[in-house]
């Protein structure tokens, strides 16, 4: 319905909405939410909360507010210098792409001197449920945005309610003190906002992030030295991230030693301790869909992707059986929409071997 009156006249929802930005207020109606909870396929066990997950259902007029203000805040934001430069994803211009072919390409600049480079891979436990309104409130005003623009963040964050609903659920409202709310388009935004004072300058290294998962590069002439130069920035990163009340998760927290695809030294397995943790050199990294190897081999993530693929077309190709399901027009749109995305994601970055192109090809003479 709000799509149909959009169409017909755009400045009508606008019109609707603006005292409510110009005022910096959000109206208690538009903050209760639905949590649908969902449990998590293949679990062993559903005794415990970490077996589900909560699907928020917000109203639909809050979040075209919402996405008013997501298209506002970014542009003010970085006037303000409020956004760290580095962080990519829910900001305009800047995907997971983009972050892995700066990574890629950060790493063979430091390989260029014959450095050796490693990575560490963090991330963020529970980032978005961990935001703190207060705390982002004096971010925002000691970023002197417009105070309509934080007194709108402040009302949006504040007494806000979620009713879980589940099979036999009591259908009751609880109060919701800390957090973004899940599925609003401002959350990721408000998030990076919020984690910004972790951004470091890593000398002869970057650190860039993507919404809550981080990569810390380091280079200097030995392995043993990247050890060193990853666990100082780390506690520092550690002690900022305990002032804001966020922490890293330690299951997801990855290390790699990158090497030249004619290395001249053995492969190194120096380990890294953060935190009393020991974290050993892992062999395929994956961040943000990507499958990274320390070569920077291609071939292992484009033979996952055709893994991916082939698990999906065996799904898929039961609407195409002989004489019933789909029209059969419509097969090669399925195809095209659904299986192609899958089998070449990446290949915009990462260049397939003639081994792998070779599988590609044949699986999608199959299709």
């Amino acid at each position: 319905m709000w799509k149909r009156v959009n169409h017909i006249n755009p400045a009508i929802i606008l019109d609707l909405l603006a005292p409510l930005g110009a005022f910096g207020y959000h109206p208690p109606s538009l903050k209760t939410a639905n949590g649908v909870v969902l449990d998590k396929p293949g679990k062993a066990s559903y005794d415990t909360p970490g077996s589900f997950r909560i699907i928020i259902l917000l109203k639909t007029t809050s979040k075209i507010l919402e996405r008013v203000m997501t298209i506002r805040l970014p542009v003010i934001a970085k006037s303000k210098g409020l956004l760290h430069p580095n962080p990519c994803g829910s900001l305009p211009g800047v995907s997971s792409t983009d972050a892995c072919l700066t990574l890629t390409h950060e790493i063979k600049i430091l390989q260029r001197p014959r450095l050796e480079v490693s990575i560490l891979f963090l991330d963020i436990k529970a980032g978005f449920d961990n935001v703190n309104a207060s705390t982002l409130r004096a971010r925002l005003r000691a970023s002197r945005l417009p105070p309509y623009m934080v007194d709108w963040v402040s009302s949006f964050l504040s007494e806000r309610t979620c009713t879980l609903v589940f099979q036999g659920s009591p259908n009751l409202s609880s109060p919701v003190s800390v957090g973004t709310p899940q599925g609003s388009p401002i959350s990721p935004l408000l998030f990076l906002s919020y984690v910004a004072p972790l951004h470091l300058s890593v000398p002869r290294g970057l650190m860039i992030s993507y919404v809550d998962d981080l990569s810390l590069t380091v280079a200097s002439p030995s392995y043993r030295d990247n050890i060193r130069r990853l666990e100082e920035p780390f506690s520092t990163i550690s002690t900022k991230g305990r002032d804001i009340g966020v922490s890293f998760s330690v299951p997801k927290t990855e290390l790699i030693h990158w090497r030249t695809p004619s290395p001249r030294t053995p492969p190194s397995t120096a380990p890294v301790e953060l935190e009393g943790h020991l974290f050993h050199t892992a062999g395929v990294v994956r961040w943000l869909g990507y499958w990274f190897t320390p070569a920077l081999s291609p071939t292992h993530h484009f033979r996952h992707r055709l893994s991916l693929a082939q698990a999906v077309f065996s799904f898929v190709k039961r609407l195409c059986s002989p004489g019933a399901g789909v029209r059969p027009f419509l097969c090669p749109r399925i195809a095209t929409v659904l299986l192609c995305p899958i089998l070449t994601y990446g290949a915009n970055l990462l260049t397939p071997s003639y081994s792998a192109l070779r599988g590609m090809n044949s699986f999608w003479h199959r299709v």
